[in-house]
C-alpha cells in the first residue's frame, strides 16, 4: 500500500485575488475551478500533473478576515530560484517577511512571503 500527499485546502476571503496571486508570484497553474454548494467556491492551482496541489476555498456567506488560528504554521514551496521567486511573490503582491537566505545547517537557501490572507509561504531552494 502506498500513499502521497494529493492536495491541501486552506480559506481564503477573495478567491479572484487569492488565485491569481498564486498563478502570478509562485508561476502555479490553475488548475480547476468549482462551485462545491451555493456558498462555497474553490479552486486548485498546482504544476499539471506532478506533485500537491492547494485548493483555496472561499465560503461566500463568511466576511471579514481569515482567521489562522494556531494550527497552521507555513506552506512550503521548492524552487531552482529562490531569489527570483522571491522577488516575483513581491511583485505579484505577497508581504516581504524574509529576503533570501543561504542556511549554514541545512545545503538550502530560503525565503519567506506572506499572501494576500496573511498565510506564511516558505521558498526553498536546494543548494546541493
Amino acid at each position: 500500500m502506498t500513499s502521497k500527499l494529493g492536495q491541501y485546502c486552506i480559506n481564503v476571503s477573495d478567491l479572484e485575488a487569492s488565485a491569481r496571486f498564486y498563478q502570478e508570484a509562485l508561476g502555479l497553474e490553475l488548475l480547476v475551478r468549482t462551485d462545491v454548494s451555493p456558498t462555497v467556491q474553490e479552486v486548485i492551482v498546482g504544476a499539471k500533473g506532478e506533485g500537491a496541489q492547494l485548493q483555496l476555498a472561499q465560503h461566500l456567506d463568511r466576511e471579514g478576515p481569515i482567521e489562522h488560528g494556531n494550527a497552521f504554521w507555513k506552506l512550503y514551496v521548492e524552487t531552482d530560484d529562490c531569489a527570483g521567486l522571491y522577488a516575483r511573490a513581491l511583485a505579484a503582491g505577497a508581504t516581504a517577511e524574509m529576503e533570501p537566505r543561504a542556511l549554514d545547517k541545512w545545503p538550502v537557501t530560503i525565503a519567506f512571503v506572506k499572501d494576500p490572507d496573511g498565510y506564511l509561504i516558505e521558498l526553498v531552494e536546494h543548494t546541493r
